[in-house]
């Protein structure tokens, strides 16, 4: 069940402490049956993890090509974040949407395959694929949609124009259907969070329910936007985060980016990352507060409350 969380969700009331041991969140977690899948979920607790945000994650060798295929592999991530509540007693809120990588390739070989008719054809295989998530949604099945944006590798100029007018349009969905995007984009500071701030003001989107998955650390207002930062932790995260954060009003979270990937274990950041950077915000001297506003907070207000 998903419901809109209330202005603020009460803190539990405890002395300071030197160990973190209240509710931790990856934000940005992928699963694959053929790789560690429940095994993952479980070093993830018992690191101490006790929410995670399980992020569809396509066959990039062969992404779908009609509805009905979108529907299927969703369903399919539904079924896994189910088995991982089931198995694991974790909280798990799902994200469903078309990744920007597979469909960049998919634009390339279908134009490729047919100059006049193969962008059109894939702009429309995209909007399935968003129709087809949101059916998720509306059922209460779905949290946001995502990772949906654009490419973070140099394509065409068409290639590139093509994946900025869907991401706004999509932008404009959101707005409407007072959703969130888990957005994935090229590394740029500056120049990505004006493109996006700009492209959210366009449509009337609230920025801060665009979350930039793989978000760098330094998250300055300034620098952010608005936008609300999911910050990948690898070691070198740490310092400018600790340097920044304070400098944050819209929010943040923390993710991995776990892969799940049998081919390269590990990638991009093993699943017991989260839970260790928190107890080293914590040894830092980042507070409490702002932890529990990281973990908890942030992504009640941006994906409601999730009582499963």
């Amino acid at each position: 069940m998903i419901r809109r969380p209330p202005r603020s969700t009460p803190k539990p009331s405890s002395a300071a402490s030197d160990v973190y041991k209240r509710q931790i969140l990856d934000n940005h977690f992928h699963l694959n049956r053929n790789g560690r899948y429940l095994d993952a979920a479980k070093d993830f607790k018992n690191q101490g993890g006790t929410h995670l945000v399980l992020v569809h994650c396509p066959d990039f060798a062969s992404p779908p090509t009609h509805i009905d295929e979108h529907r299927s592999t969703y369903a399919d991530t539904i079924a896994m974040a189910d088995e991982v509540r089931k198995h694991h007693d974790l909280n798990v809120r799902v994200v469903l949407g078309p990744h920007p990588a597979a469909f960049a390739h998919q634009f390339i070989r279908w134009m490729d395959e047919d100059e006049e008719n193969g962008a059109e054809r894939a702009c429309e295989n995209y909007r399935d694929s968003i129709d087809a998530a949101l059916e998720f949604l509306h059922e209460g099945k779905a949290h946001a949609i995502g990772e949906v944006g654009r490419p973070h590798w140099p394509v065409s100029d068409e290639v590139w124009d093509l994946s900025n007018m869907l991401l706004e349009e999509t932008m404009a969905m959101a707005a409407k259907e007072n959703i969130a995007l888990q957005l994935h984009v090229e590394g740029e500071l500056e120049s990505t969070y004006r493109d996006l701030s700009e492209m959210a003001e366009r449509v009337n989107l609230s920025k801060n329910k665009l979350v930039r998955h793989y978000s760098p650390p330094q998250i300055d207002e300034s620098t952010t936007r608005g936008l609300t930062s999911s910050v990948l932790v690898g070691k070198g995260a740490l310092q400018p985060l600790m340097e920044t954060y304070e400098q944050n009003k819209t929010g943040f979270m923390l993710e991995t980016d776990y892969m799940d990937d049998p081919r390269r274990p590990g990638a991009v950041l093993g699943p017991k990352t989260v839970p260790k950077r928190t107890q080293q915000l914590l040894e830092a001297g980042m507070d409490e507060d702002a932890l529990w506003r990281c973990h908890v907070d942030v992504p009640n207000a941006i994906y409601g409350v999730n009582e499963e």
